[in-house]
């Protein structure tokens, strides 16, 4: 099913690129979302979703198909496993960018969505509403992310969520695996 969504950041469109292209800055703005790991180009996490009554919990992993600096275009492709084994889920999400204005960047993502499972029961028209509601949530977050960070000049992403790993990472399993995958110590995630 294909699903359409957009949204504006009020950011230039380089800065909106490089925020939306950076997975780890972004992923907890997604809700049900947490990334886990990070293994060279591929994200490694869970999305947890909440479609009526049913509760579906996907564990897989997200690669950049497709990436654009000059045409601001990126094409991300995602697959996972419902860990309860009651389906799968991919998406093929195409992002791309339009500036609006010298500080406004209209974004237009496009998602080719194959569920199967008991989720897959839910219509066209459930999924799109969830999907619309997800897209709102995320630009929500992002745009309270982004207040944020110019409020502290930058510092989120020196000090923030960004650092812990890396210290994680360097005190205890760098001698170990320097080459494997880096773990992200992101909280749980509630179902959307």
């Amino acid at each position: 099913m294909e699903l359409t969504n957009s949204f504006d950041v009020a950011r230039s469109i380089d800065e909106t690129w490089a925020v939306l292209t950076d997975v780890e800055r972004i992923a907890p703005c997604l809700p049900g979302a947490q990334l886990q790991e990070i293994d060279g180009d591929e994200y490694r996490g869970i999305v947890k979703v909440k479609v009526g009554p049913i509760t579906a919990q996907y564990k897989g992993a997200a690669s950049f198909a497709q990436k654009d600096d000059d045409a601001h275009k990126a094409v991300l492709d995602a697959k996972g496993r419902d860990t309860r084994g009651a389906g799968n889920a991919e998406a093929v999400i195409t992002a791309q960018l339009e500036a609006v204005d010298g500080g406004t960047t209209r974004v237009d993502v496009f998602t080719d969505l194959k569920v199967t499972g008991k989720v897959a029961q839910f219509g066209r028209g459930v999924m799109a509403d969830v999907s619309a509601k997800l897209m709102g949530q995320f630009a929500d977050n992002l745009h309270d992310m982004l207040a944020q960070e110019g409020v502290d000049d930058g510092g989120s992403d020196v000090g923030g969520d960004a650092a812990a790993p890396a210290a994680d990472t360097t005190a205890g399993e760098a001698a170990e695996e320097p080459s494997g995958p880096r773990r992200i110590d992101a909280p749980e995630v509630e179902a959307v």
